[in-house]
């Protein structure tokens, strides 16, 4: 009866989140009675559910919180999601709805050996109850990424009492607006489905959804005098939209076709309508102007802002939101948006991103047009802004109903002496990280920010901390970071960083092992203890930088120096590679050693560099060949331990866009596209001048052998000739050496070869031979 029962209260239940009026929240209570009385006359509601509603909430409150006791929904969701995630244990775990109190989402797990059994306020709920009870009852880790579920016992064991948490804030928000391209713009749904069970796992109920972002642009502007074939050319290749997006660039590794725009909007509304399933909200991109730059040579009284260049690239023009254009083509595009991907009452948007100008435009003025535009659209639905750089303005917070705004804080745990309050006025945000810019593969988090930080802010009288948000640029590395986060907003009090990173230590590989808690407390010691003040992540490798003596950094915007101890990563290695033979077979610790030890090898880059440099300067040529065959016998060891693990592989990222391409043709831009967001990025212009080259570095294989490695060594050879002949280095286009990959079409594997542990282990060589 569930399965016929629950989808016309899913239906009913199906724009959640948000803050709705009185009216709102009294019509969806009655609602939700009406269907279940049609479809089941007699049945009742679970105690609570009645037609009439709590009183309105305040200004500042949060989703869960806003609309008062939910209904019956159907764990159907929740059950799937468990049997993808456990599927040889789901059986043993019953799922059970109950209401939701005015405090927010909460979950309970109590039950005997083989029978768990988890109550929750939504499925997203049900699945982070379950997640604890693998912490802390089971002992095992389900993370993202890595698994040591394979070292369940067949039959799961009880829970001493009743394992109870409830969300100390109603949102749970997570992906930056570049996750897409760097962590995959060309992944299928699978893939997506994944890494939504797991951040239901963790604890998230908002996720943000730029897949398809194109399409109610693609239709909604050929209503304004474009042809389909202008706007594919307008509209960027999918791994460099999340940039257009924020109104940074257009056309960029395009023309986009027809079935991919097609496909991507397909794709786009099954994520959004699995994060439904789940109860979680899919927040979309919004509209704020964002036109091609002749749009208003093409529409009569239209007003457009001229924006410039963003890192060498041209932006598009900005539509006056005042103007009297505006309204219709924002019409046009919720309505287009609403038909493809359904309901959502969260919508995400930044105006005058990174560099963007008014004009003459009132920025208060647009910006209270922007937002209510979208709530004629979508009425009641807030606004999600990035809390970046001087963003958002003053003045713009000034023009708009500060209640439907949501600031998801990218800087939380990067600079010192912060008052979220003062700076926005009052408005809601969600306490944010950025541990990691371009999806770095760089191990660490400012964890001790987070830490002292969170509950701090929380309990200040006047705070309007609402939710976290994780914001890494990129995700699926750095599993602790992002356990750690997630694991804030469903603790009732501060977190023991120490402790924590012990109990993390005693499930991550399925099983308390000194060795593996001794390495984990160097991790904490070390990467997961950064300070604040000036970065959020760590250093980037030395490896993946354009050659120099005097290099630093392989991105321009990265860290110029370590920024914790080297030891504590070495250290961290050796005591990894004596865990216990049993734990060594998870695949949580086959990542994790490949991880530490490729950081370990990374970080001994940083030494050797500028013993090279004095080398060359004294022209000591023996000295410098030695250290040169050192540094090349790294690199060349870090490609063979990369290439041991499926994660740091180049392979499958090529070969998944290749998958989306309908021709040759089309598949070589979409290679195209996927290879220069990790290398080059642009055109010679914003790679070289813009300073966008090696932002997304990333030590996988491929990369390691076919560019990195290549680069040095054709540097160091220049150098070696300029000893032996005296004169100058020889220059290099280091850019068109990049570019010829970008394009290029070799074939990378798929499937990794090599056995990390021996691997790891020879870099513990290594690394202590380097050491005498």
């Amino acid at each position: 009866m569930g399965r016929r029962l629950f989808p016309r209260c899913r239906s009913v239940l199906a724009t959640r989140r948000g803050a709705p009026s009185h009216r709102r929240r009294t019509a969806l209570a009655a609602a939700v009675l009406a269907a279940l009385a049609a479809v089941a006359p007699g049945v009742r509601p679970l105690p609570g559910a009645t037609a009439s509603a709590a009183a309105p909430p305040s200004a500042t409150a949060g989703p869960s919180a806003a609309h008062g006791p939910k209904a019956l929904f159907d764990p159907a969701p929740a059950r799937a999601a468990l049997e993808r995630l456990l599927p040889s244990r789901a059986a043993q775990f019953t799922l059970v709805p109950v209401e939701e109190s005015s405090s927010g989402d909460s979950f309970t797990v109590s039950g005997r050996a083989g029978a768990i059994v988890v109550r929750g306020t939504s499925p997203a709920t049900l699945l982070t109850g379950v997640g604890r009870y693998l912490e802390e009852v089971a002992g095992v880790d389900l993370g993202w990424p890595g698994s040591s579920v394979g070292r369940l016992p067949a039959t799961l064991p009880a829970v001493t009492g009743t394992l109870t948490r409830s969300a100390s804030v109603p949102h749970r928000y997570a992906l930056n607006d570049t996750d897409e391209g760097y962590s995959g713009a060309y992944r299928d749904f699978a893939s997506y489905q994944h890494d939504i069970d797991l951040m239901a796992l963790h604890g998230i109920n908002e996720v943000f959804v730029p897949t398809g972002g194109e399409y109610p642009y693609y239709r909604a502007l050929q209503e304004f005098g474009y042809s389909a074939a202008e706007l594919r050319d307008w509209i960027p290749g999918p791994a460099h939209q999340g940039w257009w997006l924020l109104q940074n660039l257009s056309g960029f590794a395009g023309p986009v076709s027809e079935q991919l725009v097609e496909a991507r909007a397909a794709l786009g509304a099954r994520i959004a309508h699995h994060l439904r399933s789940l109860g979680m909200t899919p927040v979309l991109p919004g509209f704020f102007g964002t036109v091609p730059t002749d749009f208003a040579g093409r529409n009569q009284a239209a007003v457009t802002v001229p924006q410039g260049r963003w890192v060498g690239f041209e932006r598009p023009a900005w539509l006056d939101p005042t103007g009297p254009v505006f309204d219709r083509l924002a019409a046009t595009y919720y309505r287009v948006q609403q038909a493809r991907f359904g309901p959502s009452d969260m919508v995400k948007m930044d105006l005058l991103h990174e560099g963007g100008t008014a004009g003459g435009v009132d920025v208060a003025a647009a910006a209270g047009a922007v937002q209510r535009a979208l709530e004629t659209a979508r009425p009641g639905a807030t606004w999600v802004m990035l809390g970046w750089q001087d963003n958002p303005a003053p003045a713009l917070l000034s023009g708009v109903d500060r209640s439907r705004v949501l600031i998801v804080d990218g800087l939380s745990d990067r600079y010192d002496g912060l008052d979220r309050e003062a700076r926005w006025g009052g408005t809601p945000y969600a306490f944010g990280t950025i541990p990691n810019f371009g999806g770095h593969t760089s191990i660490g988090a400012n964890t001790g920010a987070w830490l002292d930080r969170f509950h701090t802010w929380l309990g200040k009288e006047d705070s309007a901390l609402r939710g976290i948000a994780y914001l890494p640029e990129g995700t699926g590395g750095n599993p602790a970071a992002f356990d750690l986060f997630t694991a804030l907003a469903w603790q009732p009090g501060p977190i023991d960083q120490e402790d924590w990173f012990a109990g993390y230590a005693a499930r991550r590989y399925g099983g308390a092992d000194p060795h593996a808690a001794a390495a984990w407390e160097e991790l904490r010691r070390g990467p997961y203890d950064m300070p604040t003040g000036t970065w959020s992540e760590p250093q980037d490798s030395l490896f993946a930088a354009r050659p120099s003596l005097t290099a630093s950094t392989a991105a321009k915007w990265s860290p110029k120096a370590m920024r914790y101890d080297a030891a504590t990563v070495e250290r961290a290695l050796g005591e990894l590679l004596r865990v216990a033979a049993p734990l060594r077979t998870t695949d949580a610790y086959r990542f994790d050693v490949v991880d530490v030890a490729r950081q370990a090898l990374t970080n001994r880059a940083r030494v050797l560099l500028p013993r090279i440099r004095t080398a060359y300067e004294t022209k000591d040529l023996d000295g410098f060949r030695t250290l040169v065959r050192e540094w090349q016998g790294h690199h060349e060891l870090l490609g063979r331990l990369v290439g041991s693990d499926r994660r740091f592989l180049v392979g499958p990222w090529l070969a998944d866009a290749r998958s989306w391409g309908a021709d040759p043709a089309e598949r070589d831009r979409l290679e195209y596209d996927a290879r220069s967001i990790l290398t080059t990025w642009g055109d010679r212009g914003p790679s070289e001048t813009g300073g966008l080259r090696d932002y997304a570095n990333r030590e996988w294989a491929g990369l390691v052998q076919d560019v990195h490695a290549p680069r040095w060594a054709a540097y160091f050879a220049s150098l070696d000739r300029a000893l032996v002949t005296g004169t100058a280095p020889a220059a290099i286009d280091w850019f068109a050496r990049d570019d010829a990959w970008a394009h290029g079409r070799q074939n990378y594997p798929t499937q990794p070869a090599g056995d990390p542990v021996a691997l790891a282990g020879e870099v513990r060589t290594a690394l202590a031979a380097a050491r005498r």
